[in-house]
Formats: C-alpha cells, sequence, structure tokens
C-alpha cells in the first residue's frame, strides 16, 4: 500500500500546479455534482413515476367503482321484478283480448310508484314474455320481438340468466337513429308456470354513464373495452351515435385494471397522464441553469482565479531562487498579496537583506505555522466529533436499509427511509422555519410509517396548491396536527378511517386544514382543547397532555402574534376538523 501512495505522489510530483488545480476541481467538484445530480434525479424520477402509477390506479379504482355501481343499480331493479310474483302474475296471464290486455296493463302501471319502487334512475326497462295474448307495447312485449336479436342471441349462445351487454343498434336505421346501447338481460324465471319463456331487458343510459366519466375531469384519457372494442371513454370515443371504435392506442397505456361480472369481462385503460417530468425540467430550466452556475461554472472560474494566483507568482519566486548561484541574491521587485506566497515573498526580500537574521525569523515562522497548523486540525477534528452524534444515527438507518433491500425486504426498507427522513427533521434545527413544499415530505413519510401500521385502516389524501409550495411556516407544524389525528382519532377507532390534509390561499390568508374520520369528541372537549390552543403557553407545556399541539400553537403565535386563528369542529364517533389560518 506504501509503494502505491508513494507511486501516486510521485506520479502527481511530475505535474504543473496549474494542472493540479483542474485534477482536483474534477475529481472533488466535478465528478461529485455529476453523481449526486443523477442519483437526485433517479430518486426523483422514481418517485413522479411511482406518483404517476398510484394516481392512475386511483382512476381506474374510481372508474370500476362508477360502472360497477350502475350496473349493480340495474342488477337490483332486475332481481326485484325477477322475485315479484305481482310481475309474473301479469306476464302470465292468459288476455281474452286485446282491450282486456290493455285494460289490465293500464291498472298495473297507474300505479306510478312501480318505477319508483324499484329504483330506477336513467334506465329504460322492457318485459318479454311468450304470451301471445300480449300486446306489444310501453314496457311490456311479446317474446317475438326479441328472439331475433343480437342481445337474445348473445346469451342463448354463451348460456347466462343474466348480464351486461354492449350493442351499437342500428336496426331500425334509417327511420330511427343508430346509437349505443349499454343493455342489462336478465332471464325471468324463478316462477316456471307452464314453461313461459320471460326476460326483462335493462336499457341503461349510455349519455348518462359517459357524462359520470366525464364530470370526473381527469386530465388523461380513460378507455373501457370489451376485448378491442372501446366501449365507454370519458373523451371523443364516447359519442353515442357512432359505431364503436377499435382500441389501437396500447403504446400509450399507463395502467389497466380487469373487471370481471355478470359474464363479462371488461378492461379499464388509464394513459400516461400528460404531466411528465421532462415538462416540468423545462418549466424548471432558469432554476437548473442558475444551480448549473452556481455550481458547477462559478467553481471553474474560482479554480482559474486561485491558479492564477499561484502560479504566476510562484514562477516569479521561481525565477528569484535561479539567481541563488550568484554572489548577490535578487530582491523580487513587487511584491503582491496577503497570503502564504505574498509572506514567502517578503520573507525571501527580508532574507536578502540579512541573512543570518533571516535564519532565525524563517525558523520562528516556521514553528509559528506548525502550531497554527495543530491547532487548526485540532478545531477540524472538533467540528467532526460534533457531526459524529446525529449522523451516527443516519448513517446507522442508511446501513439497515441497505441491508433490508438486498434481503428483498422493500417494505422494511421503506419504513427504514421514512423513520430517517423523519428524525433528521427532529434533529436538524438550525432553523424553525420549513417551505410547505418540505413539510408535506414529512407529513408523508409519517403517514407512510402510520400506514404500514394501520394498514387499511387508515387512508389519507394531501391537497396542496401550487401556490402554497413555496411559502415558509414553523416547522413540524403539520406533523404534529396530523399525528394528533392519527393517535387521538385515528388508533381509538377500530373502523377504517380517514385523514385529509388540505392547504390553500384565500383572502390573503394561508388556511391549514387537518380533518380525520376518527373517534372525535364531546362539544366539552373540543371547546377545552380550542382554549388550549388559543392560549398556548410555556407553562401549559408544563403542564403536559397533548404538549405536540400546544407546542406548535405556541410557536405559530410566537411568528404570527394575535394574527393567527385556530377551529375545531367535530362530532363524536364521526371525526374532527383543526383549522388554522395564517396571514401570507
Amino acid at each position: 500500500m506504501k509503494r502505491i501512495l508513494h507511486a501516486v505522489e510521485a506520479w502527481m510530483d511530475d505535474f504543473k500546479i496549474k494542472n493540479k488545480f483542474y485534477i482536483l476541481y474534477i475529481l472533488c467538484v466535478l465528478v461529485p455534482l455529476i453523481v449526486t445530480d443523477s442519483a437526485v434525479f433517479s430518486v426523483v424520477m422514481k418517485s413522479e413515476r411511482e406518483a404517476r402509477e398510484h394516481e392512475m390506479a386511483n382512476i381506474a379504482n374510481a372508474v370500476a367503482y362508477s360502472i360497477s355501481n350502475t350496473v349493480n343499480n340495474a342488477a337490483e331493479i332486475g332481481k326485484s321484478i325477477y322475485t315479484s310474483k305481482y310481475i309474473n302474475r301479469f306476464l302470465a296471464n292468459t288476455y281474452s283480448d286485446p282491450l282486456d290486455y290493455v285494460v289490465s296493463y293500464q291498472d298495473f302501471f297507474k300505479d306510478t310508484l312501480f318505477e319508483s319502487g324499484l329504483g330506477m334512475n336513467n334506465m329504460v326497462i322492457t318485459m318479454y314474455a311468450d304470451n301471445d295474448t300480449i300486446v306489444n307495447g310501453g314496457k311490456v312485449c311479446n317474446m317475438k320481438e326479441i328472439r331475433g336479436t343480437e342481445v337474445y342471441r348473445y346469451f342463448q349462445d354463451n348460456g347466462l340468466n343474466k348480464g351486461l351487454y354492449f350493442q351499437y343498434d342500428d336496426s331500425r336505421a334509417p327511420s330511427v337513429e343508430p346509437q349505443r346501447r349499454m343493455l342489462f338481460f336478465q332471464k325471468l324465471d324463478f316462477y316456471a308456470e307452464n314453461n313461459m319463456e320471460k326476460v326483462l331487458l335493462i336499457n341503461i343510459d349510455y349519455s348518462a354513464v359517459n357524462r359520470t366519466l366525464e364530470k370526473m375531469n381527469y386530465d388523461t384519457d380513460v378507455f373501457i373495452c370489451q376485448g378491442d372494442k372501446i366501449v365507454l371513454s370519458n373523451g371523443r370515443y364516447s359519442s353515442i351515435g357512432k359505431e364503436f371504435q377499435t382500441f389501437d392506442q396500447t403504446g400509450r397505456v399507463g395502467y389497466c385494471q380487469k373487471l370481471e361480472f355478470y359474464g363479462m369481462d371488461l378492461d379499464i385503460y388509464v394513459m400516461q397522464p400528460k404531466r411528465q417530468l421532462w415538462t416540468e425540467i423545462r418549466k424548471n430550466l432558469p432554476l437548473i441553469g442558475f444551480l448549473i452556475v452556481v455550481n458547477a461554472i462559478l467553481p471553474l472560474l474560482l479554480v482559474r482565479g486561485f491558479n492564477r494566483s499561484f502560479t504566476q507568482r510562484i514562477s516569479e519566486l521561481s525565477k528569484v531562487f535561479e539567481t541563488v548561484g550568484g554572489e548577490h541574491l535578487v530582491p523580487i521587485s513587487y511584491v503582491r498579496g496577503k497570503d502564504e506566497i505574498g509572506s514567502l515573498m517578503r520573507n525571501y526580500n527580508r532574507m536578502v537583506a540579512r541573512t543570518n537574521e533571516l535564519i532565525q525569523i524563517v525558523y520562528k515562522n516556521k514553528i509559528k505555522e506548525q502550531e497554527m497548523l495543530v491547532e487548526r486540525q485540532n478545531a477540524e477534528l472538533l467540528a467532526l466529533h460534533s457531526q459524529i452524534n446525529p449522523h451516527f444515527l443516519f448513517n446507522a438507518l442508511e446501513s439497515i436499509r441497505m441491508h433490508s433491500l438486498l434481503k428483498n425486504e422493500y417494505e422494511t426498507a421503506d419504513m427504514v427511509e421514512k423513520l430517517a427522513l423523519m428524525q433528521r427533521q427532529y434533529v436538524e434545527w438550525g432553523n424553525d422555519s420549513v417551505e410547505i413544499r418540505r413539510e408535506m415530505e414529512f407529513v408523508r413519510a409519517y403517514l407512510g410509517l402510520q400506514k404500514y401500521r394501520f394498514g387499511e385502516r387508515l387512508s389519507y389524501s394531501l391537497e396542496v396548491e401550487e401556490d402554497c409550495l413555496d411559502i415558509k411556516i414553523p416547522k413540524m407544524t403539520v406533523v404534529t396536527f396530523v399525528e394528533n389525528a392519527c393517535v387521538h382519532g385515528i388508533e381509538a377507532k377500530t373502523a377504517p378511517g380517514w385523514i385529509f390534509v388540505r392547504i390553500c390561499q384565500k383572502q390573503k390568508a394561508l388556511y391549514l386544514e387537518v380533518e380525520d374520520t376518527g373517534c372525535g369528541m364531546d362539544a366539552s372537549q373540543m371547546q377545552e382543547l380550542k382554549e388550549r390552543m388559543l392560549n398556548a403557553s410555556i407553562d401549559m407545556l408544563k403542564d403536559g397532555g397533548r404538549v405536540g399541539i400546544i407546542n406548535a400553537c405556541l410557536r405559530l403565535k410566537m411568528v404570527f402574534g394575535e394574527q393567527v386563528a385556530f377551529d375545531i369542529e367535530g362530532e363524536q364517533g364521526v371525526g374532527t376538523t383543526v383549522s388554522i389560518r395564517m396571514p401570507l
């Protein structure tokens, strides 16, 4: 090892000082900058990708819920008709003549509670029965009207008693405009009388379903496909009067979810959102350019300046020392600079004037310089010692996280990473104010840890307006109220709960709201907590009881004075909402 070090030192000694400065710049500034920025960029890319995937999964779940809810409503209507003796008796009855049927039909449907009792909403029902005494029209028709249709053949060929079917109906064109239909089919064979075939057909309002998808206001396209046929969409493929189109955008699919019910397999495709990381990078190009100038170009200019300051004066010294072999030492005509090189030049001039005396001066200066060097090294060592305590913990947590990753224990690694982020926030108190953007990172880390603890019992939603992200607030403010919502709200409730965090600007003020659907509290408890928040003081911290909230309120009052306002609302067994208004 010593041979290698000596060889490297000897190799470095052959370089000019000018080149050594550039090597120092490359190895100590440029390379670490590239490595660090690459790591940060990789983390940002991964975070953005995970955020997009999570967002697209939520979109797919919401769409699946909306469609399932609509179809399940139709299925419930079908079940009510399927088990109704009253309806079965009406369909199976033999009527003496058309007039007898019409009178019976009017008596049957004259009660307007028929449709409202079945809970029909934007749906049209038609019942078919193999009864020749029935006159076609209205909500009841003979089976002959449906047996030759596409939807009837589909359910017969697949042996289905009920199910969902999408159809582009152009059978009555051109007298009736062709249009898409969303149909629910149900055989009415609960009461088997005379082997009479009876079926129910519910026409779900296709336009209403599409409008529901459009009102969700997603910033990306969503396609619901049966095979390669687009049956529903929130975009330009949702026109009711056009034939179903083929899905040919598999390359843009960001998320896919299967939906299976009532004999039909559907695929929900969520396209990649328009918001991309490169768009954000282009938007922040001025800031990126500024950072490049500060982190790369400015150090290069400084290196060039140091280089000229060192090499030019050292070259002058080198030329002067070449004259040492002569009878007279040549003094330096122009001495400049107050650094070591300038001091050396001045000391050289003194040596020229008084050689013997200069030896003593140089010796003493050398001893003093060594003492200063030792003192400086001791100071640097103490500074390093002061950093060991907190960073030892962070390094230990990082070692545990890397060990977990090597063992494919990704959940443990994620929990350790979030814990390190929270612990660093608790340790680094150089500045009590922090940007909301940074504060929300701690909130996500905390809720992520609590999510591992509570599982499906805890869900959360974070809504922060873009204009609020760079506003500074006292550190740990939002985290404290979120922690209180978890501990006193969600933890005490066995049923699943939500935590909502909302931050916005209104009327030149910053509004912070933390809501939970936990166990809540009664009116007296809320009033007592509100008074403690309004009158937060050091003495209250000594008394204990919700110390975190009192601490946060006290620091907010120290920053904003009496302009900060607190409010708390809620209901026992329902949840609690804490609201804070701060001046901008």
